[in-house]
């Protein structure tokens, strides 16, 4: 969730259509999030699917994280890989850890009593073993876990694959990915989230489906995989990426019919045999086509730029961590106000979760980027990247 939205190249520049998707995508959790404590009707469609924001950050994350790995091996040089994890590291933890100490050191502003163990919060590991029930403060960091654990694994793996370059074992790998979230999924599906074991037919125990499908990381890297499958084809296949762009609008018109159609097939967020197992790569390559599509200015998502949206995708991380402590309040709060104040709750949780999100940015977000930008101009001075021996990463 915490990738700063920023286009695919070593430029500064923003571009519109990513910010607008990020915009979209914090609004839409924090819409779902808003029906958990009855600020909006849990059946409310965007409320319902409000989920599905999850998976456009992790298309997008994986997208970015991606594309700044991959063009240095495609001009034959290794990424700076302590840079990387210096800048990573900078991003995320200050804002979380303010958020997390908040949680632990004043129980009070917790969104529910329950909380998961301090060691998970801090290892990141919050999304293994989760068990939902009781409802827990901070639940959902499970997504930042999945992303802290994507950037420790991805450097990794294409460290690996740039040894010895193939598009076969590059593919190879897309693959065994995709496969190991399919049956990982359909097996745990079968054997313990259905009511009936080995009943595809069975409706899905809320818990099981939650500790076994939803949050462990396994089966949650399609997004991710996704983005960086379109981050490989825009450095690798820069003519297979311009044929996809002139077709913007129609990838971005695709992409919405897909994840239409992901939600007529879901249902719900407790999914179904099919739509579990199945159902997340839909999903997922229905984002990355919104992705694409955002990452060009000949798109009707990313022509123009749209009033609010670059500062709420800016500000997207410090309101995603902080906005569910605030409805919290909200809704405690609420049954003592005047009764027209009382019809507008949610437009007051809103309003008061983009200024919490706002402070969190600005005092405690905002200097740390600041900072990380400042080491990168030093480092600029010098080579960023160094030259290696191997065959670069190409797989034209």
């Amino acid at each position: 969730m915490e990738t700063q939205v920023a286009p695919p190249s070593a430029k500064s520049t923003r571009l519109p259509g990513l910010d607008l998707l990020r915009a979209v995508a914090i609004s839409w959790v924090m819409a779902y999030h808003a029906s958990s404590f009855g600020l909006i009707s849990r059946d409310h469609w965007i409320a319902k699917f409000g989920w599905m924001g999850v998976d456009l950050f992790f298309v997008l994350s994986g997208f970015l994280i991606a594309g700044q790995l991959l063009r240095p091996w495609a001009h034959g040089k290794s990424p700076n890989y302590p840079r990387f994890f210096a800048r990573r590291l900078l991003r995320t933890l200050p804002a979380y850890l303010v958020v997390v100490a908040l949680c632990f050191l004043v129980p009070a502003v917790r969104e529910r009593p329950a909380i998961q163990p301090l060691w998970q919060f801090l290892t990141f590991t919050q999304n293994f073993g989760y068990v939902p029930d009781p409802p827990k403060a901070l639940s959902h960091a499970w997504s930042l876990c999945v992303e802290e654990q994507f950037y420790i694994i991805f450097p990794a793996i294409v460290a690996i694959l740039a040894i010895r370059p193939r598009p076969t074992k590059v593919v190879g790998v897309f693959i065994a990915v995709l496969i190991v979230g399919i049956v990982s999924r359909g097996y745990f599906w079968l054997a313990d989230v259905a009511r009936q074991p080995f009943n595809a037919a069975a409706h899905p125990h809320f818990g099981h489906y939650m500790t076994l499908i939803y949050y462990p990381t396994w089966a949650r890297l399609d997004g991710l995989s996704a983005g960086v499958g379109a981050a490989a084809i825009q450095t690798f296949r820069p003519v297979w990426w311009r044929v996809l762009t002139t077709r913007a609008n129609i990838l971005a018109i695709a992409g919405v019919a897909g994840v239409v159609a992901s939600a007529i097939f879901f249902q719900d967020m407790f999914a179904k045999f099919l739509p579990a197992v199945f159902g997340f790569p839909l999903l997922a390559s229905s984002m990355a086509l919104l992705v694409v599509a955002g990452s060009d200015s000949r798109s009707f998502i990313g022509r123009y730029s749209i009033p609010g949206a670059g500062a709420l995708a800016a500000g997207a991380y410090s309101l995603y961590l902080s906005h569910k402590m605030v409805f919290h309040a909200v809704q405690s709060s609420a049954p003592g106000w005047p009764q027209p104040l009382q019809a507008i709750s949610l437009g007051v949780g809103v309003l008061a979760a983009l200024g919490v999100g706002a402070l969190l940015y600005w005092l405690v977000e905002r200097p740390f980027l600041k900072l990380r930008d400042r080491l990168h101009e030093r480092s600029s001075v010098a080579p960023t990247v160094e030259p290696t021996a191997s065959t670069p990463l190409a797989i034209r």
